[in-house]
């Protein structure tokens, strides 16, 4: 049965260390791709000049050479050394895939895919052989019912899973639109437009079968 596991990686055991300390306010992705090489980050919340001083003094980082700058933020072409490119090579060993990988305030949130829960514990104990302190925060079985059944993105997944869990709807609420957008690592625009498309994704949900019969009489 696929697993899919969400995976929290300190950037001093993985890359990126040193960018975060000249710019902390920083927002790091990796581009969203298909390709045979390590794809491009996506950087905001911080100006060219500070993140390419990081960048340039940062020893997980060979080079950097930016291709897009637009109001979505900077996206690099980044070549990591060999040693950094290993941490990579630990989280696909087994086989799984890498569906998301954001860092903010010196930390990765990591979203990978396994065959099974057996793949996924292989990779976290081969993490932590090799000094990477890797907390798995959370676990979710897929199956087919599931997957034929959920008309939510994983990121709309995500955002609301992530809002119940702090309290986000709770009376008074437990955390602020913003401060649950930094725990996510996005934008509060970002996470507002989530949350917007998966309440009406689920109310539609709702209501289909009712207009169904309606319509069916």
């Amino acid at each position: 049965m696929s697993t899919i596991a969400e995976f929290r990686l300190p950037a001093e055991d993985t890359v990126l260390a040193a960018t975060f300390d000249r710019a902390p306010e920083a927002t790091i992705r990796f581009e969203s791709s298909v390709s045979r090489s390590i794809p491009g980050l996506w950087i905001d919340g911080v100006d060219r000049e500070t993140i390419e001083a990081g960048l340039d003094a940062d020893p997980t980082v060979d080079a950097a050479e930016l291709l897009v700058a637009s109001d979505e933020g900077l996206l690099y072409d980044v070549t990591f050394p060999d040693d950094a490119r290993a941490i990579f090579e630990l989280l696909l060993a087994d086989g799984g895939a890498l569906l998301e990988a954001r860092a903010t305030n010196g930390w990765w949130a990591v979203r990978m895919r396994f065959r099974d829960r057996d793949d996924l514990c292989e990779t976290h104990e081969r993490l932590l052989e090799h000094g990477v302190n890797a907390d798995v925060r959370r676990v979710t079985d897929l199956t087919e019912t599931t997957a034929a059944h959920s008309r939510l993105t994983p990121e709309q997944q995500e955002a609301l899973s992530a809002a119940f869990e702090q309290g986000y709807f709770e009376i008074p609420r437990g955390i602020s639109m913003e401060e649950l957008a930094g725990e996510l690592g996005i934008s509060h625009q970002a996470l507002s437009e989530r949350l917007r498309r998966a309440y009406e994704t689920l109310v539609d949900e709702e209501l289909q079968p009712s207009n169904d019969q309606v319509n069916s009489r």
